[in-house]
This record gives C-alpha cells, structure tokens and sequence, in this order.
C-alpha cells in the first residue's frame, strides 16, 4: 500500500515539476518576444539603421543557433524544400522591417496584438487551401479576432495620423511565414533546427546585400551602436524560439497550451510595457480589442 501511494506521490511531483518548467520556458519565451519590441522602441531614440540592426541581429541568431543546436548541413539534400528556404529568408527580414516601422510608427501594443493575431492567416489558410474541417467554436473564435484586430488598429484621436499599413502588413506578413514554417516542419527528414539555420542564413546574406547597397550607393556609413542594438534583438530573437521549442518539448502531448499561453502572454505583457512604461496612448476600443483578442484565441485552444 504504501508503495502505491509513493508511486502516486512520484508522479505528482512529476507532473508538478514539468508543468513549472513549461511554465517557466513560456515565461522566458514572452519575455524574449516582447524585449524585441522594447529595443526597438528605445532605439529610435539614438541615430539607428533599421537594416544594420536586422543584419546583426541575424549574424548573432546565427552563430547562437549553430553553438546551441549544432545543426547537421550534410543532412541538407537535393530534395531539401529550398524554394521554402527561400521564401523565408526572404520573407523574414523583410517583415521584420515592417515590424520595426510598425513599432516606431504605433507602438508596442498594437504591433504585438497583430503580430500574434496573423494566426488567423494561417488558419484562414488551412481552412480555404488545404480544406480543413472547422468547428463552430473555431469559426467563432477567427471572427471575433479579425473583430479584435479592427477594435485594435482603429486609430486613438490623438493619433489620426498613424499609418496602419505596417501593422496589417505585419499581420499578414507573419501569418504567411507561419504557413511556410509549417511546411517546412512537415518536411521531417531534416532537422527542424538545421532547417531553420539555413533559413537564417538565407536572411543574413539578403540583408548583407542590403546594406552593402546602402553603403555603397546611398552612403549610409556603419555604426557601431547598430551592431549592439543588432546583437541585442538577435540574442532575445533566439531565446524567444529556443524557450518556445522547449516549452513544446516538456508540453508535448498538449502543443495547443503551449500555443494559447505564447499568444496570450506576449499580448498582455506587450500591452503592460507599452501602457506603463511607454505612455502609449489607447482608446476604450483598443482596450476593448486587447479583450477580444484574448477571447479569440481562447476559442481557438478550446475547439482543438
């Protein structure tokens, strides 16, 4: 008998301990996501280059990926998707431009809410393209979040003149790198993490050649607090993926909380640091967008 109970006692602790570490993992991984947008709030405030910062901060993901991961290229292949490859190292930097202009442009709370709302792309997708059975719980949950990015991106009346085609094209943009990321997930005979290192490297040579142009035919000069801004994002931009690999990992047998819990934390702490620290200035609809957004992906999880 009292086996039986230390055998019941064993597993609780187990489960105890696991769900702390997801916990904690999801923790970190929020705090990672929204530290990007806090960097890039505070470096418009200095003499910046949005692209010397991407540039950097793809160097430093790279060589944190390749030390962490220790990706295995002679698993890449001719039959490797290289035309996904592409189109995410394309598509990353490219969006992460609009990210940053979006941030400068509106604020952390708004960019956050439509960053993580472009999940509805990709369910949009997979319902319209690849003819996935959605529940009425689901259909609920995408209506009321494109009702939550509305209420979300409807101007505050001090600020009418605030320009909301970054947020929309990071709402898209970011859905679109979901669908692709997923297809890349699902191409299992390489490694997720060797995929992804040679997506970065695709992302760093773009963004080379970018600034190289500016340099060259614009004469944008370097500067050296681009490369420590650049550093900075790169090393929370890695964190916010390795924590949320892990967090899927010690939660595997439930991805849809690990999910629920990204989306919902990096809203409502994006929306903390913004309101509080960045005096970001919202009306009662925004509120009330934040509220739905919250909800929606509350539908999503439970029509799992």
């Amino acid at each position: 008998m009292a086996f039986v109970f230390y055998g019941f006692f064993e597993i609780e602790v187990f489960v105890c301990v696991k769900n702390q570490c997801v916990m904690l993992y999801l923790l970190l991984s929020v705090i990672c996501s929204v530290a990007v947008g806090v960097i890039f709030k505070i470096a418009r405030k200095w003499s910046t280059n949005a692209k010397q910062i991407v540039l950097f901060n793809y160097l430093f993901a790279l060589l944190l990926c390749y030390a962490v991961f220790s990706p295995d290229v002679t698993a890449i292949t001719a039959e490797a998707p290289f035309l996904l490859y592409g189109g995410l190292g394309i598509l990353l930097p490219v969006v992460f431009l609009f990210l940053i202009t979006s941030i400068k442009n509106i604020g952390i709370v708004k960019t956050d809410a439509a960053q993580r709302l472009s999940l509805f792309v990709s369910i949009l997708a997979a319902w319209l393209l690849f003819k996935e059975v959605f529940s009425i719980t689901k259909l609920i949950g995408i209506s009321i979040g494109f009702l939550a990015l509305f209420c979300v991106l409807n101007k505050t009346a001090d600020n009418t003149k605030s320009d909301l085609k970054y947020p929309i094209l990071v709402f898209f943009g970011f859905g679109i790198i979901d669908i692709l990321f997923k297809k890349v997930a699902a191409f299992t005979t390489i490694p997720y993490t060797t995929s992804l290192f040679v997506i970065f490297s695709i992302a760093f040579f773009c963004m080379i050649g970018v600034v190289l142009y500016e340099m060259i035919v614009q004469k944008k000069s370097f500067q050296l607090n681009n490369l420590l801004f650049g550093l900075l994002v790169g090393g929370f931009n890695f964190g916010n993926i390795l924590f949320y690999l892990k967090a899927h990992q010690a939660f595997s047998t439930n991805p849809s909380t690990v999910f629920a819990g990204m989306n919902m934390g990096v809203i409502l702490l994006g929306s903390i640091v913004g309101i509080l620290v960045f005096k970001e200035k919202l009306s009662k609809l925004n509120y009330f967008g934040l509220v739905l957004a919250l909800l929606s992906i509350v539908f999503i999880v439970v029509s799992v």
